[in-house]
């Protein structure tokens, strides 16, 4: 029976049982078990009581010291091991012996208990996985249900057990496994503009070339949805696909006008006349623009969320200058509709998640004599307020994303699949030949709109480092090792696509979003020859480097070692790429769960190392250590180089405080991202409490547990029900809160603006 001793001990700690249930620590279920295993081993080896509870309290010890609940894998583990420590080995033997019985038992249903605790809402690692679910509702549990069986079967039928063990290891991660046993890609570009100029159909639906701005945009909402329901990852529309219908409304509004005004007799000259149309026709913007906006929010896909979608604001897509100022005035009117907000369910205005803004930055927008350049400043307003847009440099992209025979400068300027993932260049230069079959295509141009991701798999480098030891030739071995691994784990998810029928998706394949291919037609010419990528993901350079060589990122040799990493990874890809004419491609990847995840395993197998694995989160991509102290733009101008070097996908940031009373300090950082770096963010704060009607910055402390919680500072409310809270995740917001590796990240973020 446990003593008051202990309860005071052990009250405050927690563990995660094996179906994802966080539990009170009871030690003396810890007693028992070292009991039990000394009970069957000869009484010359057995362990005295007094020895049984040394044991005990010193795997507390390690428990309370970690700051976070630990798993039951975990502690077991830490159990073996101070058995082991007491020179115990006979006992240690047949706690081994144990788990493995156990661990055999358990293989016959891997699934029940999980979906148990999803239902009732006790599954820790699931409930914060995906920061935009909300796991108390139904079409979330039943994703997450349906995703637990697709993760089994997966594992136990589909992958190779070595690919599913390293996964599991935390040396690699397979993303999206739940979805792995469908036939499903990751994100891609929807071709809006084929879908809305040529028709498209939806559930069965002929949908015709709408004839007014604000059904285009209800239409485009349909879209949206129906794509998100047939993938997983995110989509971007271009919002130069709707500005044609600008026009389209304006003739009808002019035809509309003029019949009133023979109707009631009254002449008007041609000023007054173009005023009213003109009024009319930004109504027209505003009732298109807000439909996005609200629809877009309000929308459930079947995977029990908002559909995760970036909409593309870039002047210089126009096609002619009147098309070009239509669309300057969407743009204007999306801003201010996302300056204002979502009302949340108190009927305050709140920063909505989705969808995600991406504005480029260019030679019309750039400067104060731009002739755009009032919607820069709309949007820096917009940023300091509701942490979006994010900013492409058209400069810089026109430098890197070259099609084939164009030269640095005058490259490609394109949008992102989602919070940070990119097409290659079109390699064809001439749209593939139009395979897709699309209806807008033009000859001799580069495409990107309908082109896709195959999906990802991630290399945790960290491990790598710590695997090395510290020998730079033995880390290089091991890298190339590993990376072959996650070549495996790519070709998987390829050939799991191919021989995909358009009829599996009909939105996606048949209809335009990506394509117009017949019934029962593969997707398969759409694998090859650059028209979908396939990434290679990884994790961790900053602890990576700082392990081989005890340098930082931002020291000279740590930087110098990083770029080499970087430059070996690209090596691999290009060499997957001309052995298999599938376009790999190096992805920093946007870790938010899986962070928590790696970091836990690198603690597991290499124990606490000050600097590597003495956090519970492990550094996105190449991205400097959140905890470092250094100014945005000296943060930008490093990161710059290592993001060139992800041709994949890859997005920095600056952390800021409030700026929407220094709008110039973010115009600022703005063109020097427009000279210095492709893709970057600015992170602010944007939280409301709903119990006293707090508008600032709510707060992450322990609680009597050590766990981390979100507080209003105002009345101290803890309820996350009652707290809107959005943060940036990992290149997207979030608004449905984080585990406790991705909230110790969010916690410990210094700014790089004072």
């Amino acid at each position: 029976m446990e003593s008051k001793k202990d309860k005071a001990k052990t009250k405050q700690m927690h563990i995660i049982k094996r179906s994802g249930e966080e539990m009170p620590f009871d030690i003396s279920k810890i007693r028992n078990a070292i009991r039990k295993a000394s009970q069957v081993v000869d009484i010359k080896d057995a362990l005295s009581e007094a020895r049984i509870n040394l044991i005990a309290d010193e795997v507390a010890g390690v428990c309370a010291g970690r700051d976070r609940a630990m798993t039951v894998e975990e502690i077991q583990d830490v159990v073996e091991t101070k058995i082991m420590e007491m020179g115990a080995h006979e006992i240690a033997k047949r706690y081994i012996t144990y788990r493995y019985k156990q661990s055999l038992l358990r293989q016959a249903n891997t699934t029940d208990k999980q979906i148990l605790s999803l239902i009732e809402c006790n599954n820790e690692d699931v409930k914060q996985e995906n920061s935009n679910k909300n796991p108390t509702i139904n079409s979330v549990q039943r994703d997450y249900m349906a995703g637990e069986v697709s993760k089994d079967v997966s594992a136990r039928l589909l992958l190779p057990p070595d690919i599913v063990q390293a996964h599991r290891d935390g040396l690699i991660h397979f993303h999206d496994m739940d979805y792995y046993a469908q036939h499903m890609h990751n994100c891609d570009l929807v071709n809006l503009e084929d879908m809305l100029q040529n028709g498209t159909v939806i559930s069965g639906t002929m949908i015709e070339k709408p004839k007014s701005f604000s059904t285009a945009c209800n239409i485009a909402t349909q879209i949206i949805a129906q794509v998100a329901s047939n993938q997983y990852g995110g989509q971007s529309i271009s919002l130069t696909h709707l500005a044609p219908f600008v026009d389209v409304s304006r003739q009808a509004i002019s035809k509309e006008l003029a019949e009133e005004c023979a109707l009631s007799g009254v002449e008007m000259d041609g000023e007054s006349f173009s005023k009213i149309v003109e009024k009319r026709v930004r109504k027209e913007i505003q009732k298109g623009v807000q439909t996005i906006q609200y629809q877009v929010v309000t929308l459930m896909t079947t995977n029990g969320q908002a559909p995760f979608v970036t909409v593309y604001m870039y002047l210089g897509e126009a096609k002619s200058e009147a098309e070009r100022h239509d669309l300057a005035l969407v743009i204007e009117e999306v801003l201010k509709e996302r300056i204002l907000g979502v009302k949340n369910e108190k009927g305050v205005y709140v920063t909505p998640a989705f969808p995600k803004l991406i504005y480029v930055l260019e030679e019309q927008n750039i400067r104060e004599d731009s002739p755009y350049w009032y919607l820069t400043e709309l949007a820096a307003k917009c940023t300091a307020k509701r942490m979006v847009p994010d900013y492409i440099s058209e400069k810089k992209m026109r430098e890197y994303k070259l099609s084939k025979g164009e030269k640095p400068g005058e490259g490609d300027t394109y949008t992102c699949m989602g919070c940070r993932s990119f097409l290659t260049p079109d390699r064809s230069g001439n749209g593939y030949g139009n395979i897709a079959r699309a209806g807008n295509y033009e000859p001799g141009r580069p495409k990107y709109y309908g082109r896709f991701n195959q999906g990802v798999v991630t290399i945790n480098l960290v491990d790598v480092a710590l695997s090395s030891e510290g020998n730079e030739e033995r880390f290089w071995k091991l890298l190339e090792e590993r990376c072959e691994l996650c070549h495996r784990a790519l070709r998987c998810r390829h050939e799991r696509l191919k021989g995909t029928l358009s009829d599996a998706a009909p939105i996606l394949w048949q209809y335009g979003a990506l394509a117009r291919l017949d019934k029962g037609e593969k997707i398969d010419p759409l694998l090859y020859g650059g028209y979908s990528t396939i990434s290679l993901g990884y994790a961790g350079l900053w602890e990576c480097v700082f392990s081989v060589t005890g340098r930082k990122l931002t020291e000279p040799e740590g930087e110098k070692f990083g770029l080499a990493v970087m430059q070996k990874l690209n090596e691999f890809t290009a060499k997957w790429k001309a052995a298999e004419d599938i376009d790999y491609s190096l992805y920093g990847t946007p870790l938010e769960s899986t962070t928590y995840k790696f970091a836990k395993c690198l603690q597991k197998r290499f124990g606490i190392i000050k600097g590597v694995t003495d956090k519970n989160y492990i550094t996105n991509s190449y991205h400097i250590h959140v905890t470092e102290p250094i100014d945005a733009f000296k943060k930008l101008e490093i990161e710059a180089k290592f993001q060139k070097l992800s041709p994949g996908g890859a997005i920095s940031y600056v952390e800021v405080p409030n700026m929407q009373d220094n709008i110039p300090a973010v115009l600022s950082i703005m063109r020097y991202i427009y000279d210095n770096i492709m893709y970057a963010e600015l992170n602010t704060k944007s939280d409301y409490c709903q119990v006293c009607g707090f508008d600032g910055e709510i707060q992450i402390v322990k609680d009597e547990s050590g766990k981390l919680i979100w507080k209003c500072p105002k009345c101290g409310n803890t309820d996350e029900a009652k707290l809107n809270v959005a943060r940036r995740t990992c290149g997207y917001i979030g608004s449905q809160f984080w585990n406790q590796g991705r909230t110790q990240e969010i916690k410990e973020r210094v700014l790089h603006v004072s």
